[in-house]
């Protein structure tokens, strides 16, 4: 008995593991784990590469984004040309300092590099605020390279460094050495000007439509969405630049800073009576309270401006006489006189309504085509502005083209006036626009445009061969004579000047003003007869007979940047350069 209960009680050690546990399902088991494991690494790998791609694209879409915003800062002290002179080498530069010393930089700091980025960003709007101030000194070209050395530089190079260390992270081993080696630098770059060209595209459509869209609200934003990406103790440090900006920066569109901003102009004599962001620019209508004369701004560009201190009977007193001798299209002969009351016209371009308000006065049925909803506000509000027709708000060439392929309308006068910032849109002086305009004239009808820029330089030359490419009789006049001493003095001859012309063939003249053209109004009769006419053949001499057309308007946009400096030299004589600080 004993010897089969041993036998019995080693049954069970013969079978080597417990009830159900055979080497076979103990092997199955393992390979299931292992399995598992794999998958789950896998998985987890997936997801940090996932993750590293799509925080490099934030960083470079936030950098785009403030890229957009610094230069948009900058316009309404250095206007959009001479702001974006520098922009591109300031980029570039330190994106490529940050890319190439993304190891010096690791090394060199006790914490993580990305955590920079809040710090940097919130500092924006005070270093803009205070070296704003010394532009005069500065300069048109070192001011902005100041500026955004001091802010757009060292985001760019931090960014870049944060990128080049996610992305030496990222798993290649799919892609060509050549190609894996390649890809981070030049993808990174490629998607970051994509980015900047959207984050662009976008912003002026909807730029101070609310407050976070406005120069300071959209640099605070992008603050805030890097302090989610990175947020850390040392935000600490950035209290004091965000209490200034809360507290103290006029540049704020609030009411409290509109409050800090007219209690600084009154200083010097000045006051803001409106100020909006819009899709043109900083867009603002000021006052100097020792002359009496009111102006609207946008950007580092006034648009107009009338005497409020002496009033005219009848019209408005402008202050600047363009605006009047643009009026001088009426007295242009024609084969059959019109009658004002049934005379129609067509002005491309508001400004304060200096010349359609005359128009209106007149008699004449006046349409006005105007890109910015808020400069028409304001030329309503502040300026008396008269209209007979509601304004059409739309880009000039979309809705004369379209009026132009559906509609048998036609003008007696098309008063074409598009000015901004040292810089005439190239857009609306080709060929193409033109043939437009000569489309909506009829036979006897007179166009007037307005061009600003240095007559010593090829650009104005060229528009003027283009427009006379389409309407066979002109002259043109400038607002004012020309002056050597000034022009050397100055280095260029900056001037406005009014081309008026003709459908038909023929020399174009002007009749004799009689006491209701002039409104009973002292501007007018100074300034509404041309008087300093530009022979033709200066306007046509030297071999290039190029005009300009809709397919090559680069080459008159690089000549840009030269006026546009000019221009900004010009103002700051117009209007004191602590105004244009300020903002």
């Amino acid at each position: 008995m004993a010897s089969k209960k041993k036998t019995a009680a080693a049954a069970p050690k013969a079978t080597g593991a417990p009830d159900g546990q055979t080497p076979r399902r103990f092997e199955k088991e393992l390979k299931n784990l292992a399995a598992k494991a794999k998958n789950d690494s896998w998985s987890k790998s997936t997801l940090g590469q996932a993750s590293l791609f799509v925080k490099t694209a934030l960083v470079l879409a936030l950098l785009g984004a403030a890229s957009n915003a610094s230069q948009l800062a900058l316009s309404p002290v250095f206007g959009a040309i001479p702001a974006g002179i520098p922009h591109a080498p300031v980029l570039m530069a330190g994106c490529f300092v940050g890319w190439a010393g993304n190891l010096f930089l690791n090394r060199a700091l006790p914490f993580s590099s990305e955590l920079l980025l809040p710090l940097l960003a919130l500092h924006f709007p005070v270093v803009q605020f205070f070296l704003s101030q010394h532009s005069e000194k500065l300069g048109s070209w070192w001011g902005p390279l100041a500026i955004e050395g001091l802010t757009l530089f060292p985001l760019a190079a931090v960014s870049a460094a944060v990128v080049a260390n996610y992305l030496e992270r990222a798993d290649l081993s799919a892609l060509p050495q050549f190609v894996a080696d390649a890809a981070p630098g030049i993808g990174s770059w490629g998607f970051f000007k994509l980015a900047e060209r959207v984050a662009g595209s976008q912003l002026q459509a909807v730029v101070g439509q609310t407050f976070v869209l406005t120069r300071v609200g959209m640099q605070m934003l992008l603050a805030a969405v890097y302090t989610v990406l990175a947020p850390s103790k040392f935000l600490v440090l950035a209290i004091p630049a965000l209490l200034h900006t809360a507290m103290l920066n006029h540049h704020v569109m609030t009411p409290m800073g509109t409050g800090l901003l007219n209690s600084t102009l009154r200083a010097e004599n000045w006051t803001v009576l409106d100020r909006r962001e819009s899709l043109t620019g900083y867009v603002s209508v000021l006052e100097d309270l020792d002359k009496g004369v009111r102006v609207l701004r946008c950007d580092h560009s006034l648009l107009g401006g009338e005497w409020v201190r002496y009033k005219g009977p009848i019209i408005s007193e402008p202050i600047y006489g363009v605006f009047v001798m643009l009026e001088a299209v009426r007295l242009v002969k024609r084969e059959v006189p019109v009658l004002d009351s049934e005379a129609s016209a067509l002005v491309v371009g508001l400004g304060i309504g200096t010349t359609p308000s005359s128009f209106v006065t007149h008699g004449i049925n006046t349409t006005v085509v105007e890109i910015d909803p808020v400069v028409h506000e304001f030329a309503a509000k502040h300026f008396d502005l008269r209209e007979n027709n509601p304004p059409v708000i739309a880009d000039a060439i979309s809705y004369t083209a379209k009026l132009a392929n559906e509609s048998t309308t036609k003008f007696d006068y098309i008063v074409h006036d598009v000015f901004t910032g040292g810089a005439e849109p190239a857009d609306l002086f080709t060929l193409e626009f033109f043939q437009g305009l000569n489309a909506l004239l009829k036979d006897d009808g007179v166009i007037a445009i307005n061009y600003a820029g240095d007559f010593g330089a090829a650009t104005p030359k060229m528009i003027i061969r283009t427009i006379t490419h389409v309407f066979p009789s002109c002259r043109v006049f400038r607002e004012a004579p020309l002056v050597e001493t000034v022009v050397e003095a100055w280095g260029s001859d900056f001037i406005n000047m009014v081309i008026f012309c003709q459908k038909t063939p023929g020399k174009l003249a002007f009749r004799q003003p009689v006491r209701e053209d002039y409104h009973e109004s002292r501007a007018r009769h100074v300034f509404l007869e041309p008087r300093h006419e530009i022979p033709e053949s200066v306007w046509l001499e030297g071999d290039d007979k190029s005009i300009l057309a809709k397919n090559n308007t680069a080459k008159v946009t690089k000549l840009h940047q030269k006026s546009a400096v000019g221009h900004w030299t010009i103002m700051r004589t117009v209007i004191p350069a602590k105004i244009w600080e300020l903002w």
